[in-house]
């Protein structure tokens, strides 16, 4: 089965929007492994326009199912933070500043000695370490010799192309999956998956460990319940 870490970047932003801890953040992460969520996913940004830095160090204190870090390496006040609290896995997306949300994978061929020494540093502390890629099967292979453990394919292609045709959607993640495979990579996913487009992701894409999911979640829990909600993502991870 594939594992479901929960992004509650959006609970941050609600609370954010009027001040005070209304939604309560910490609550939300309690509820959403108690409603069956195999992980917890935040993505600070330097202006903390949604999860704060004071956030994930109370969610280390709180959180017992797996703690995911998703952020900018290139900022040493990620670096900084990621090693303070030692998640389970800290994923490195190629984030620029003020950017409202990511957009693309990492160069791995352009970036390789830089990722080498990054990925060094999390890893000596003990944290697993995912990298964001394009479903690139170059950027897969030359991502394996960068000493990650993981790769998180970068799914917003697939989601837009969903719709158009599935089977030409989901072939270049296909492909890059084999690839991440036949390196021995553990095979992460996210951005724009959805209870519409999930289930086939993961029933066609070969390995895949874990996804994380943020925006589409919460906003459908707007509807259903988050119980509810994160209860209807497990079943489409269920394959």
């Amino acid at each position: 089965m594939t594992r479901l870490s929960v992004n509650i970047n959006k609970i941050a932003t609600l609370r954010n929007s009027r001040g005070g801890n209304n939604p309560d953040l910490i609550q939300v992460a309690k509820d959403c492994e108690r409603f069956g969520a195999q992980g917890i996913t935040v993505h600070p940004r330097p202006d903390e326009r949604h999860i704060r830095y004071a956030d994930v160090v109370n969610l280390k204190k709180i959180v017992t199912t797996e703690f995911n870090i998703e952020g900018n390496c290139q900022e040493q006040k990620f670096i900084d933070l990621v090693l303070a609290n030692k998640p389970a896995q800290v994923t490195l997306v190629p984030d620029i500043l003020g950017q409202i949300t990511s957009n693309h994978g990492w160069d791995t061929i352009t970036n390789q000695a830089y990722l080498k020494y990054t990925i060094a540093i999390f890893k000596a502390a003990g944290i697993r370490v995912s990298i964001f890629v394009d479903p690139v099967p170059e950027m897969v292979a030359a991502a394996a010799t960068t000493g990650t453990d993981r790769i998180e394919l970068y799914t917003e292609g697939y989601a837009t192309n969903f719709p158009k045709g599935k089977e030409a959607a989901i072939a270049p993640y296909v492909e890059a999956a084999k690839v991440a495979q036949q390196y021995g990579l553990g095979i992460n996913a996210g951005h724009d998956l959805d209870l519409h487009n999930l289930k086939y992701f993961v029933e066609n894409v070969p390995g895949l460990d874990e996804v994380s999911i943020g925006h589409a979640l919460i906003s459908d829990a707007l509807y259903f319940g988050l119980e509810n909600t994160i209860q209807m993502y497990l079943r489409a991870c269920a394959v």
